[in-house]
Formats: structure tokens, sequence, C-alpha cells
């Protein structure tokens, strides 16, 4: 990239980080990115795609391969607690998963296009809504207007804190965990708390699963040892409400939620069976019904080898360095969906080896790695359009 064609991206990730939008709810930023491609001349631009969503189309003279670039609309509720001059405007939300920066590079490999208009197939450059929540992949896929955009091959890219800033990382195969919430609801009585015998409390039963699922994976998987067969595993409990701060009261009623990850489809079937037999034995112990329900599912995301090789050639033509990562990342991306259906690859780009992990509140997107994350994918594009891969 060239010096003002990097400046205009990095302007362009500050103005979307001021802009940012929770799941479901990327309505400016979807707007803002319509909006800012028009410049770009693109052949389409499909707008409302699974929600928010929106997809750039550019496409050449002759028939040939078509390629999907994917990138995320979406925001997290963290407050902004870094005094940015290009703060977010929306004090509870901000871009501390770099999403961002990965929207940014996309509008790059759009400016890219227009100053080198292909001679062959498509490049579909698709903004996605509600990653975050698991929802937004499956929703562009299963939308109408996505019918016409079906691709020949899916690539995506994430900014990885802790490792080298820049480095390009790949893995064929399991590349990230799936994962889902599970959230168990315990009803019984209340009573005065004086008179608890009355009543019937999921006290006792919410101190015995927090303690159960946690213990699943050591039980039920390989004692989260990674091997060949992907069984590691992991149970983590992220919420639990019990009751209600009245003094007088004995509870009557607990929600408790908890992430099941697992790198493999089989290992996640062995750990919603185990943690929904714990809710409904411990219910039953404890004379307490239960309801027992899941949201925010992730596929796992399985990179295609050929494409992940395609991948670390473009990356070392390009010489930047490429590390190869042994295990799978434990981490959920919603790209799975995308794997699953078309062959594909999402790739990793360092953010710096001690800089804030994702999520953080002090994260916040490096734009010295933009340039690695638009020579990328301008260099997948490059190489399968000049040299199609055999159908």
């Amino acid at each position: 990239m060239n010096e003002k064609d990097l400046h205009d991206v990095i302007e362009l990730r500050k103005t979307l980080h001021r802009l940012a939008e929770l799941s479901g709810n990327e309505n400016q930023t979807a707007d803002y990115i319509h909006r800012y491609h028009q410049q770009f001349s693109p052949d389409s631009i499909v707008t409302g795609l699974g929600g928010n969503g929106l997809a750039v189309v550019f496409e050449g003279k002759k028939s040939g391969q078509s390629i999907l670039l994917r990138c995320e609309l979406d925001a997290l509720p963290i407050p902004e607690t870094v005094n940015f001059e290009y703060a977010s405007k929306n004090p509870e939300v901000s871009h501390k998963c770099g999403h961002d920066g990965h929207m940014a590079i996309l509008a790059g490999v759009a400016k890219h296009l227009s100053q080198n208009p292909l001679k062959r197939g498509r490049v579909i450059l698709l903004f996605q809504p509600a990653e975050e929540t698991g929802q937004g992949a499956k929703r562009v896929i299963e939308d109408p207007l996505f019918k016409n955009l079906e691709p020949d091959y899916a690539f995506a890219l994430h900014n990885l804190p802790g490792y080298k800033k820049g480095k390009v990382l790949i893995k064929e195969g399991t590349f990230a965990a799936a994962s889902v919430g599970m959230i168990v609801e315990l009803h019984g009585a209340t009573s005065h708390a004086g008179e608890p015998q009355n009543g019937r409390s999921p006290a006792l039963a919410l101190s015995k699963l927090i303690q159960d699922f946690s213990a699943v994976p050591q039980f039920y998987t390989s004692l989260l040892v990674y091997t060949s067969l992907g069984d590691a595993a992991k149970v983590t409990v992220i919420h639990a409400k019990l009751g209600e701060e009245a003094f007088g009261t004995s509870p009557g009623y607990c929600r408790f939620a908890a992430t099941l990850r697992a790198y493999s489809k089989s290992t996640m079937a062995i750990l919603i069976k185990q943690c929904t037999k714990h809710a409904k034995n411990t219910a039953k112990a404890y004379n307490l019904k239960v309801d027992v329900s899941f949201t925010e599912e992730f596929p796992e995301v399985y990179n295609d080898s050929g494409l992940t090789e395609l991948v670390n050639d473009v990356a070392t033509k390009k010489n930047y360095k490429v590390q190869r990562i042994e295990k799978p990342f434990s981490w959920s991306e919603d790209f799975g969906v995308f794997t699953q259906k078309y062959a594909g690859a999402l790739f990793g780009i360092g953010s710096g080896a001690k800089h804030p992990s994702l999520h953080n509140p002090y994260y916040d997107f490096p734009d010295d790695i933009l340039p690695v994350g638009v020579g990328i994918f301008t260099g997948i594009i490059d190489q399968i359009i000049n040299n199609p891969i055999p159908g």
C-alpha cells in the first residue's frame, strides 16, 4: 500500500471505531460502509443481508471463480475506557475485538480492485453483521439475497494479540473451537428467610452445578489435552443469579449460564449430553423444575488444506513471516458457518506480543498491520484469478 492509501484506511478505521454498534444493531456502520464504497464503483452493492450485512461485489469481464472475503460489522458491550481522539460515540459499546480494523482492510481491498479491475471471476467483499453472537453468518447464508452470491472459496482473517506484529498465523484443519452458550433455569418456591424449610431454594443445587459443570471436561473428555482426534474441551461458568437481594426471603429461582467449547462435533455432543444430564438430575434431587436452553452457537472453523497453503504461498511471496500453529485456538468465530458449506480458510495476523488481548478494555486495533491484511487478501485474489484452482 502506498502512503496515501494507508492513510485513507486508517482514517476509515477510526471513523468506524467511533460508530461502534452492538450485534444486530449495526445500522450506522452498515450505512457508512455502503456510502464509502460507492466511490470505488463496484458492480453491485447488496444491502440488508442477514440483517444489516452488505456485500460489495466486483466482477471481471470473463467468467471465472468466485471469491468471498468476509469481515464483521459489530462491536462489543464494553465501555470505551481509553481516551482516544476517535473514541466510540456509544459510551457502553466499543470495538475491542478489532472488527473496525477488519472492515478497513476490506475497504483497502475494494480500493485495490477499483484501481486493478478483475479480468475474470468475481470478488465478494462481505461485511457481516452479528458475529459476536454467532448469529450473523447463518442469517447471511440463509438470506435469499445470498443465493446469487454463493462463492467457490471463502476467506477471513482475525488480528491476534500475543503474537509478533504482522506475523501471519495459519493452520489447516480445525483453526478455532466450536462453542455454545447453555442456560439452566431452576424453579423452586420462595419462603421466609427465617423458615427456609417451607420453601424450595435452588441455592445448593446451583452450588453443585457450578462444580459439576466445571468438572465435565476432566471426567468425560481427554483432560483438556488436544489430540488429532480433537478431544479437548472446556466448560466455563459465565453467569449465575440466585433470587433477589431481599434479606427476608429465601430464593425460589436461579439462572445459571456456561459456555461449552470443543474442537469437534463429537466432543461437543458429549459436553451437551453430560451438562444436560447434570442439570436434570440435580434439579430432581432438590425437587426443582428445570429449563435448559442453548444460545450463541458457533461451529468449529475448519480450514481447507489447499487454501491454507495458498495463504502461506501468498504470505511467503510478500515476505511476511508465517507461523504454523500446532493447536486450534480456544476462542470461537462464526466464520465456521461458511467453512461448513464452502472451501475456506481463516488466518490470523499478529497484533503484537504484548498487545492487550481481545475483549480487553484497553485493546485497540494496531493500524500498522492493516497493509498486511490488504496484502494477503489481494494476493489471494491475484493467485486464484491468475492461477485458477481446478474445479
